[in-house]
């Protein structure tokens, strides 16, 4: 006897399977009477609206949508890839958040927005607390390489902290940042939009298969799901809203990461941008975000990262600032009287007194602390020689 568990579970499978994750209705739907109930429904033609009627019978006609999740249930397993639902302890909670989502752009990428109703996941560490502390960076398949040093670099030192670091393993930003965090011995989590057991692009097989070893490979998808166009859209929502906070390192003028980062803004996380030269095509996104938007952060370095991300406190940096000078503790009047003094030569008291609008006692008396300071010379004649070291 199949078990309720184990009903929800196939029923979530084919349910994305005849639907396109993120799907409004379909997940409202699983909501109100639960997925092996929305199933029956939806199989049996028991929904009002006509056109879920017609895609279903498009879809199941072509195979049985219960006998398409069994198989790849037994594939998944074969694989060693485990289906994550809801009701799962690893289940990442942050992707409920999904459900508030709202966006003002039209088309059904920007209204399919809904939380997912599975993930398929391949690699050993638990889904939920892998992107607990997490932070993704995504940017341009054709990163320059400014932006590939920008991100590895980020990447290795956030994994050095002990932050999961999420991107979509695409060439790029995101071959960079997955690399960067692998270098450092951290963990990261790539999020596909098609079948685990097929990841994309092909020519980064091999980064993907590190990743599996040592983080995650995780998709809404079936097995077997081919890398579509639109696909990649509707996966930048789980990057989204998964993580504690997004950084975009470089981005084209219409870049899916401009797109990702209008999920990440509408959700209220931290959305932060690395600005790039200004004569480069791949910063125009980056750009563009941070001059449209607020609430985007600009960002140089993975310290300041972790201030967005951190908890209130956590993480501080300290301001940049320039090498220090022993002359930075100075007190006023001495430092009028070490500017007065000449680069080459000496000066008598006097002659200080008069160039720093000193009287002579003053002068005497601060050139015995710039002398304690290391900064002049006096010889006996009471003459003051300026040191190279000031």
């Amino acid at each position: 006897m199949t078990s309720p568990d184990q009903l929800d579970r196939v029923a979530r499978v084919a349910l994305t399977w005849l639907f396109e994750p993120g799907h409004r209705t379909i997940w409202t739907l699983v909501q109100e009477v639960g997925a092996a109930q929305a199933l029956d429904r939806l199989l049996g033609g028991d929904v009002p609206d006509h056109r879920l009627r017609a895609a279903v019978a498009a879809r199941n006609a072509i195979t049985d949508a219960r006998r398409f999740a069994e198989t790849a249930l037994d594939r998944g397993e074969r694989l060693g890839a485990r289906l994550v639902v809801p009701a799962d302890s690893e289940w990442p909670g942050r992707v409920d958040e999904l459900a508030r989502l709202r966006l003002s752009t039209g088309g059904r990428v920007n209204q399919d927005t809904r939380p997912p109703l599975c993930f398929w996941v391949r690699g050993a560490p638990p889904l939920g607390p892998a992107t607990d502390r997490s932070v993704a960076i995504v940017g341009a398949r054709a990163a320059t390489s400014y932006g590939s040093h920008v991100a590895s670099d980020m990447a290795y030192a956030l994994a050095e902290k002990g932050w999961t670091v999420v991107s979509g393993g695409a060439f790029g930003i995101d071959a960079a940042a997955h690399r960067g965090a692998l270098a450092a011995g951290g963990r990261t989590v790539s999020v596909l939009a098609c079948g685990v057991d097929r990841p994309y692009p092909q020519g980064n097989a091999a980064l993907f298969e590190q990743i599996a070893e040592q983080g995650l490979i995780v998709s809404e998808w079936p097995i077997g799901a081919e890398p579509l166009r639109h696909r990649f859209l509707v996966r930048n929502r789980v990057i989204a809203a998964a993580t504690a906070g997004t950084v975009v390192v470089e981005a084209a003028a219409r870049s899916g990461a401009t797109q990702t980062m209008s999920r990440v803004l509408a959700l209220s996380r931290p959305a932060m941008v690395v600005p790039g030269p200004i004569t480069s095509a791949m910063s125009v996104g980056c750009h563009a975000i941070l001059r449209g938007n607020p609430y985007a952060r600009l960002v140089t370095s993975a310290g300041e990262v972790l201030e967005e991300v951190g908890r209130i406190g956590e993480y501080l940096t300290e301001p940049p600032r320039g090498p220090d000078h022993a002359r930075d503790a100075l007190d006023e009047e001495s430092a009028l009287i070490l500017e007065a003094l000449p680069r080459r030569g000496a000066s008598s008291p006097e002659e200080l007194a008069a160039a720093a609008g000193l009287d002579v006692r003053t002068v005497l008396r601060r050139l015995s602390y710039l002398e304690l300071a290391g900064l002049v010379v006096r010889s006996g004649d009471g003459v003051a020689f300026r040191l190279d070291s000031c």
